[in-house]
């Protein structure tokens, strides 16, 4: 019986260890998969976003006024802009946030706008994605077109799902601007010894600066 008995626990065991191995299998490859619709998201909203900076019909109030609006429907900006405060995003106060907010707003659509055009392209191509975790995706995009000799790499970090998407970091030659902005931020306010008012003169500075410049 002793026999029999451990015969019967390795073999618990053994399936045990199965189980456990194909479900560690099965959710690498959940966390690997691609999502066609987060896909599908930045296609179209990140395109429509390159297509405004090429329209060479726009006047340039237009296309400021064009570009403000596709950005609000690619990114979540208070997402954003709650996650660029770093640890200062808990102790902020309602005054502080009225007049940060708009600074940041200006100055991250004057980066983006800078860094999109900097590639002069006209036509965004989804290549693949990468589920971090459900709700949470890594979208890899080539801009080509206008004057580039070659293709440009630039990935879009989306969250969300079913009932909509909202990318939340662009990367662009291998730097992610949120978090290259949150650490940026977060060293400007403390060596203002944590006053925020420092940061957002800055950034009204930085905003109004020609693109050459920066």
């Amino acid at each position: 019986m002793p026999h029999l008995n451990r015969r019967r626990m390795s073999a618990a065991l053994a399936t045990v260890a199965a189980v456990l191995t194909l479900g560690a299998a099965t959710s690498s490859q959940a966390q690997g998969a691609r999502d066609p619709g987060a896909e599908q998201f930045v296609q179209a909203s990140a395109q429509k976003v390159i297509g405004i900076l090429a329209d060479k019909g726009l006047s340039e109030a237009q296309k400021e006024a064009a570009f403000h609006r596709a950005i609000d429907e690619l990114a979540d900006v208070p997402k954003i802009t709650n996650f660029v405060l770093g640890k200062y995003a808990r102790s902020i106060t309602p005054e502080q946030k009225a007049r940060f907010t708009p600074a940041f707003r200006a100055y991250a659509e004057s980066v983006y706008r800078n860094r999109l055009d900097d590639y002069h392209g006209e036509v965004l191509k989804v290549t693949g994605s990468t589920v971090r975790k459900p709700g949470d995706v890594i979208v890899t995009t080539q801009i080509t077109g206008g004057h580039n000799a070659q293709p440009v790499d630039v990935a879009w970090r989306v969250l969300g799902g079913s009932g909509g998407w909202k990318a939340v970091d662009v990367q662009f030659k291998g730097v992610w601007l949120a978090i290259t902005q949150q650490q940026d931020f977060v060293s400007t306010i403390d060596n203002a010894h944590g006053n925020i008012d420092v940061l957002v003169a800055q950034l009204q500075r930085d905003a109004k600066r020609p693109p050459s410049s920066r």
